[in-house]
C-alpha cells in the first residue's frame, strides 16, 4: 500500500475515533444509516446521471491505484534509454532491436520504434507529444470525477438536513423529544457525512491522482528528450546529464544551511583581506 495513503487513512480514522470517543456525549450519536444512505445514494446517483456508465464504473479501478504503492522506474527507464542510444550511435540495428525486446515501457518502445523505422524526427516527436497530452486529459477528467463527487456530497448532505428539519415540523406539535432527536440527527449528521466524505476521501484522492499525472508526464517528457537526442545522434554522456535533469532535487540556495555557512565563511575571509590592506 502507498504509505501516503496508510498515514492519511490512518489519521483520519484516529482523528475520528478521538472526536467520537473523547469529545462526544454519546459516540453511536454519529451513526445514523439513513442520513448516510442519503448523501452517498445522491452522490452516486448525481455522479451516474453527470458521466457515462463506463467512466462512472471505474471509480474503483481508481481506488486501488490510490491505495497502491505504484513505482515509476524513473531511473530504470533512464539507463535503458541511454544504453539503447550507445547501440545507436555505433549503427548496431540488431542489438538494438534486442535490447527493446526487454525494454517494459511501452511509451520508450514506440519512440524506439519509430527511430528504428527511420521515422522523421518530427513526426516522432508529434506522436510522442500528442500520447502526453492524451495521457494528461484522460488523468484529468479522472481526478475531476472525484472533484465533482466533492461538490455533490456536501449539496446532498444539505439536502439530508432539508428533509430531517421538514420531518421535525410536523411532529414539533406532539412534543415526543425521542422523535424529534430522531430526526434532527439526521438533519445535522447528513451535513456531517457530506463535508466529510468530501475533504477526507474524494478531494485527497482527485489530488493524489492529479499528482500522479504530473509525475508520469515528467517521466514521458525525460523519455520524449531523450528520443530526441537519439535522433541527433548526441552523445550518450550528454544525454545522460541532460536526462538527469528531469529527476534533479534541487537545493534552497536561499535557506540552505551549507550555502548560508560558505557564504559567511567567504564574506569574512574578504573582509579580513580588506583590513590586512
Amino acid at each position: 500500500m502507498n504509505p501516503s495513503t496508510l498515514i492519511g487513512m490512518l489519521g483520519g480514522l484516529g482523528m475520528l475515533v478521538a472526536v467520537l470517543f473523547f469529545a462526544a456525549e454519546e459516540p453511536t450519536a454519529f451513526i445514523n444509516l439513513p442520513g448516510l444512505a442519503i448523501v452517498l445514494g445522491g452522490t452516486f446517483a448525481a455522479t451516474f446521471l453527470s458521466y457515462p456508465l463506463k467512466e462512472v464504473l471505474r471509480v474503483f479501478g481508481l481506488f486501488g491505484i490510490v491505495l497502491r504503492n505504484e513505482r515509476l522506474y524513473t531511473r530504470d527507464d533512464m539507463e535503458e534509454l541511454i544504453q539503447i542510444s550507445r547501440l545507436w550511435l555505433r549503427g548496431d540495428i540488431r542489438a538494438v532491436e534486442n535490447a527493446l525486446d526487454k525494454v517494459s515501457n511501452p511509451f520508450l518502445r514506440t519512440g524506439v520504434q519509430l527511430l528504428i523505422d527511420l521515422t522523421p524526427e518530427e513526426d516522432i516527436l508529434d506522436l510522442l507529444q500528442w500520447r502526453i497530452s492524451r495521457l494528461r486529459a484522460r488523468e484529468r477528467a479522472e481526478a475531476q470525477l472525484f472533484r465533482v463527487m466533492a461538490s455533490f456530497a456536501p449539496a446532498f448532505g444539505m439536502i439530508g438536513t432539508l428533509v430531517g428539519l421538514i420531518n421535525m415540523m410536523f411532529i414539533l406539535d406532539e412534543g415526543d423529544i425521542a422523535v424529534i432527536g430522531q430526526h434532527m440527527a439526521v438533519a445535522l449528521l447528513t451535513t456531517f457525512y457530506g463535508i466529510l466524505l468530501a475533504n477526507m476521501v474524494f478531494k485527497p484522492i482527485a489530488v493524489k491522482l492529479e499528482r500522479r499525472t504530473e509525475q508520469r508526464v515528467v517521466l514521458m517528457n525525460m523519455v520524449l528528450q531523450g528520443i530526441s537526442m537519439m535522433c541527433q545522434k548526441r552523445n550518450p554522456t550528454l544525454m545522460r546529464e541532460t536526462l538527469n535533469s528531469f529527476m534533479a532535487h534541487y537545493k534552497d540556495e536561499i535557506h540552505d544551511p551549507s550555502i548560508r555557512l560558505d557564504t559567511e565563511n567567504g564574506a569574512q575571509e574578504a573582509e579580513g583581506a580588506g583590513r590586512g590592506r
